[in-house]
Order: structure tokens, then sequence, then C-alpha cells
């Protein structure tokens, strides 16, 4: 049986390709791999050479698989998710942590966590080299298992098969109210107290949303998506508490310097404290259960707990 050479088949080209379908576009798929489109689209065509067949169809609206390329893109995918599970086991064979470090975080952590996280790193990993990314968790988690990111910082428990967590600290939940709100006169509050028509939360994807959801006993109606009372985001949903939209659940590093003085925007808004202790969330750092680095990221967690 005769055999083709592997001689022709470039990493970087498998690479080229699977930009393309993932963008779905040769220009924009040039411009992420920061080559020029006809040096990307020369090399696409090698590639569908080599192989024997066209891998897209080209069109005025962009590029598509063609049904011959979608199974050889599939396995192009995992031919190039092996080849990094190779260059991460030669990293093995230098410095623990040494080099570059592919770190996702979920935006309602990221802003309030990171800015600490560089500063002990700096300190103590000097030669590692963090390539950050702030995505919500089923992206993330979607990304470590495609081998485009090597770890997460995320809120716990992850479920999903191989990959494995190292808990880091609990962040307790806080009131965030306009300061005017009946609510305010009260030193602490209840999850109870916050089961209110002007509780306000973050669009679906967030798993904080989530965690309010299920903490407060959101009824379904109030959790719709064309619900008014939804921010994109973190600050926003400060900003719609700061305009007496409503109330809000927050985690105690985005509002830290409204708890110490408990005001905050100008005094339009307040923080209190909950009752119940079990009132927020695990924050942890996860990883594939493949990766050989996975005793690293032990010691990288044992480092962020201290």
């Amino acid at each position: 049986m005769q055999t083709t050479s592997l001689s022709g088949l470039s990493l970087r080209d498998c690479e080229y390709a699977l930009t393309v379908a993932e963008t779905g576009h040769f220009g924009r798929a040039a411009e992420r791999c920061g080559v020029s489109q006809p040096a990307l689209s020369e090399q696409i065509r090698k590639l569908e050479a080599l192989l024997g067949c066209a891998l897209f169809e080209r069109g005025r609206g962009g590029a598509r698989p063609t049904p011959q390329g979608t199974p050889l893109l599939a396995q192009i995918g995992r031919v190039v998710r092996e080849s990094r599970a190779v260059l991460e086991l030669a990293r093995t064979h230098t410095t623990p942590l040494d080099g570059r470090l592919a770190l996702g975080v979920i935006p309602t952590l990221g802003p309030y966590y990171i800015p600490g996280l560089l500063q002990l790193l700096r300190a103590r990993l000097p030669a590692l080299s963090l390539r950050l990314t702030e995505e919500r968790t089923e992206p993330l988690l979607a990304a470590l298992a495609d081998y485009t990111l090597d770890a997460a910082l995320i809120a716990l428990p992850v479920d999903q098969p191989g990959l494995v967590a190292e808990p880091l600290f609990f962040e307790p939940f806080h009131a965030l109210l306009p300061a005017d709100h009946p609510l305010a006169a009260q030193p602490a509050l209840s999850v109870t107290d916050l089961a209110r028509p002007d509780l306000l939360l973050l669009e679906d994807g967030h798993c904080l949303r989530a965690q309010t959801v299920s903490l407060c006993h959101v009824p379904a109606e109030s959790q719709r998506a064309a619900n008014p009372r939804v921010a994109p985001s973190l600050e926003m949903l400060r900003h719609m508490v700061a305009a007496g939209e409503g109330i809000a659940l927050m985690p105690a590093l985005a509002i830290q310097d409204r708890i110490q003085d408990r005001t905050g925007d100008g005094a339009l808004t307040c923080s209190r404290p909950l009752t119940d202790p079990r009132a927020g969330r695990r924050i942890g750092l996860a990883w594939r259960t493949t990766d050989p680095r996975g005793a690293d990221f032990t010691r990288l967690a044992e480092l962020l707990r201290a």
C-alpha cells in the first residue's frame, strides 16, 4: 500500500486552516494569524493539494468547509491539540512554571483579583509569562478542553470530564443597595431579604447569575432574557444599583472598598453583609487531568492560597 509522505504537512498550515474554519473568512483568519491574506491563502492551497481535496468553499460571503473538508478539519484539530500537548510535555523538562502560561479568568473575578495576582507572580515566579483571557465559565472550560488555555480561575465546582480543580479561597457575597433603599437601614441582611422584585441579575451565562438565582430563589419570570433588570457585566450591575434601579448580590472582591466604609459612588450605594455564612462562592484553579504540569499547577494553587 502506497503512503503519502508527511514531509509536506505543516502544523502551521493546519492552524491556518482551523482559523479559517473558526472565523469563516480568509481575511479575518490572516489578521488573527499575523500574516497577509495572500500568504495564508497560498498555504491553504498547498495543504489542499497535499490532501487531494478542497477544504473550503470560497465565496463573497467568506469561506465554509466543504462536505469533504468538515471531517478532515475535525481530524486536523485533533492533530494540532496533540501537538500542543507534546510541547507542554517538553516544557516540563525546563524550570517548573517557567515560560508562557495561558490563563483564563471569569469576568466577575478578573478585574478585582488579577492585579494582586500579577504582583504576587512577578515576585515569586519572575520567569512565568502570563497570557490572560477573560471569558464566561463555559467558554473557558471549552478552551481548556481544546488546549487553547492551560489553566483557568473559575467558580467551583467543575463538573466536566477531563478537568481537575484545586480550591483557592472562599469569597463571600454582599448585598449592594441604593443608599436610600429601605433595606439599607438594616446592619445585615438574609438571603430571604434579597428575594424581591427589584433584585438585579447578570445576563445568562455568568456563573454569578446562576448562584444568585439559586441562593435567592429567583422566580422563573424574573430570569427571562427580555427582563430589563439584567446587566451584561458586574460593573454595569453596580452602576444600575447606583442609579436606583434595584439591589444586587455582589462578590466581596468587587466591592471591597465599599465593604470598608459601607458606602460608595458618592454615597449613592451601600453594602451589607449577609447573615448566612454559606452565601458566597469558592474560587479554584482548573486544568486538564492529562496536562503533565499537573504537579506544577498544584504548587501554583498552594502559592495562591497562601
